[in-house]
């Protein structure tokens, strides 16, 4: 292309008036090229000023294209009365690309883990429940989709005082957490009845939790998910944990730790870990393995499991009248809230001769945590110990 520009009215920058009564063009016009003006930029409406702003010259489209076509029909248009050139519309139209046509791709409503449709924890932003004697909350943070599950089984084997209840937290993706929630119970439930010695329920529980593990190990898929469940029979209390979801007891109202998180900051897991061969160090002001998970324990996390067991710490209690109510809760909640608070917070809708309700105290919970700067998807669950 081909182009000259005269800037006219600049004392400093305009031509003598010599060049344009020079017989000589600057630029020889010829049949081959096509001569564009923007009439639209023009300062003076005399079409005979030898001072004309600005002149494009685009070298003629080979015959039969799309823009020879256009052109020809401009042309034709301005021989039949129209000023000389095309106006600012047709040269848009010479120029414009044509749009290709839409792709229309339809967006997933839901989604498919190991054959079986996402919780509802994935697609929505907040899940509340309420069953026999439990309450659960859970509330999306920050990320796309909620990595975050539970699972509650009450009246096992027709035993209204037999029940399994669980949190789980994935990282790296919602995978692991999902798949936890669907095969850990069914996994521990087996093994404490295949034992059948009330003395071995604290083994049958580790297997149960190593053989989730190991399972989802052959999916072949990434990402990991901490764990905390509670088991109740024959009025025991077995409350395990991998990972830092954690359970606290409120024993007439004082908070207790059931569980311990897993993090490499502990002095026992890291010298685990580095006695297997891995180290340990702060980054960013957080302790992580190998520079890159912030938990020790787990299911799942392929990459690193020579150093991540899935291997469980559980405590076993008896079930006493003091013991009110117990909450299983992912870090979310425990990075933001004390042991203690969380009691307080709780126990004035899970106690006394007002009418309870637990679920608006998990709600009060998850929105403290929320108002003090959690981003984190958090999940509560309170289970009324009192049936039991």
């Amino acid at each position: 292309m081909s182009c000259s520009l005269a800037l006219s009215n600049s004392p400093a920058l305009s031509p003598p008036m010599s060049l344009f009564r020079n017989n000589t063009p600057i630029i020889s016009p010829s049949p081959e090229a096509l001569n564009l003006s923007l009439t639209h930029l023009k300062p003076s409406s005399s079409p005979s000023s030898p001072c004309s702003p600005f002149r494009l010259r685009l070298q003629k489209p080979p015959s039969g294209s799309l823009l020879s076509s256009s052109v020809s029909t401009s042309a034709s248009s301005s021989d039949s009365g129209s000023t000389a050139g095309l106006g600012p519309r047709s040269a848009s139209a010479i120029l414009k690309r044509k749009r290709p046509t839409r792709l229309d791709i339809p967006m997933a409503t839901t989604a498919l883990h190991f054959g079986v449709p996402a919780t509802p924890c994935e697609v929505m932003r907040e899940v509340e429940r309420e069953g026999c004697g439990y309450s659960v909350y859970c509330k999306r943070g920050r990320r796309e989709v909620m990595e975050d599950r539970f699972s509650a089984s009450v009246k096992l084997q027709g035993d209204c005082k037999q029940a399994f209840f669980g949190v789980f937290d994935g990282h790296g993706g919602a995978k692991a957490a999902e798949f936890a929630a669907l095969k850990l119970e069914k996994n521990i439930l087996d093994e404490v009845v295949g034992r059948k010695d009330e003395t071995m329920v604290e083994e049958a529980v580790k297997a149960g939790y190593l053989k989730t593990d190991a399972e989802f190990l052959k999916e072949d898929v990434t990402g990991g998910a901490c764990c905390v469940t509670a088991l109740i029979q024959n009025g025991s209390l077995v409350v395990s944990n991998a990972g830092d979801c954690r359970a606290v007891l409120s024993r007439d109202g004082a908070a207790e730790a059931l569980t311990s998180d897993h993090r490499p900051s502990r002095e026992d897991e890291r010298n685990r870990i580095e006695t297997l061969g891995g180290y340990v160090d702060l980054c960013r002001g957080v302790w992580r393995i190998q520079s890159c998970l912030a938990v020790s324990r787990g299911i799942g996390d392929h990459h690193l499991k020579q150093w991540v067991t899935a291997e469980p710490e559980t405590k076993i209690v008896t079930i006493k009248p003091e013991y009110e109510f117990l909450i299983l809760a992912s870090d979310g909640l425990w990075d933001k809230i004390s042991n203690q608070e969380a009691v307080d917070i709780a126990r004035p809708s899970c106690v006394g001769i007002n009418k309870q309700n637990p679920l608006s105290a998990c709600k009060k919970l998850v929105d403290l945590s929320v108002s003090r700067g959690s981003s984190d998807d958090i999940s509560v669950m309170l289970i009324q110990l009192g049936q039991y």
